[in-house]
């Protein structure tokens, strides 16, 4: 039987046409949860009959995070996945007098995609961002930038021939976890000395308390994103 969670990928890949006939895909790969369910899905839909496209996995190791866990570089070769791995030094990147963030080294390891992507013909790069990492940038965005945005399912970028996808945008990070813990490889998430400094960190409090962990009022919110009222907007 297929899992829930696949059939909330499969609607968000309809919705949004994130996969059409030959793409090639880079999928980036951190070793979490989120990316390796990504990867499961990715592998298991290129089984399909119909399917017409390909991918290959990309992990940007850091000079300071802690290696890819074998337990998952073992999980992909079970799913045939073709997967690689480049070695950056970020850390040397910062200017002088600015202290290494999460947002940073993010920045840093999309660049790094971006490049390996253009470099090696993938025309989209799939991210595993789901329904509350949305939530948490909308928020981020609002009392950080006073802007209403966040993190849209498809991205085209202006500068480059290439578009981002976030086939898990329908998804909570709870079915993420339930999932994760069913198919053997949760438990694995960045272990980077820099986690305290992460604004998103904090800001995943904030939604916790602004919706009580109810599920149901993180829909509410996230399909708010999609039911915009401008007459009643300055």
């Amino acid at each position: 039987m297929q899992p829930l969670v696949y059939s909330l990928i499969d609607k968000a890949v309809y919705d949004y046409k994130l996969i059409e006939d030959g793409d090639k895909i880079l999928v980036g790969a951190s070793g979490g949860k989120d990316s390796t369910l990504l990867i499961e899905y990715m592998a298991n839909r290129l089984r399909r009959p119909s399917a017409d496209f390909s991918f290959a996995a990309l992990n940007i190791q850091s000079d300071f995070a802690p290696d890819f866990p074998e337990g998952i570089k073992s999980l992909f070769g079970q799913w045939g996945v073709d997967f690689r791995k480049i070695d950056v030094d970020i850390l040397n990147r910062l200017k002088p007098g600015r202290k290494m963030s999460c947002f940073w080294c993010s920045m840093q390891r999309r660049t790094e995609l971006i490049r390996y992507a253009m470099a090696n013909g993938f025309n989209k790069i799939a991210l595993g961002h789901h329904k509350d990492d949305v939530l948490e940038t909308l928020l981020m965005n609002m009392v950080g930038k006073a802007e209403l945005a966040t993190m849209p399912a498809r991205l085209r970028y202006e500068k480059y021939p290439l578009e981002i996808i976030r086939p898990l945008y329908y998804i909570n990070e709870e079915k993420i976890i339930s999932h994760a813990k069913t198919s053997g490889y949760f438990g694995w998430t960045c272990t980077c000395g820099y986690q305290e400094n992460s604004a998103r960190k904090d800001m995943r409090r904030r939604l916790e308390l602004l919706t009580d962990g109810d599920e149901n009022a993180k829909d509410r919110l996230f399909l708010s994103l999609r039911n915009i009222n401008a007459q009643y907007l300055p």
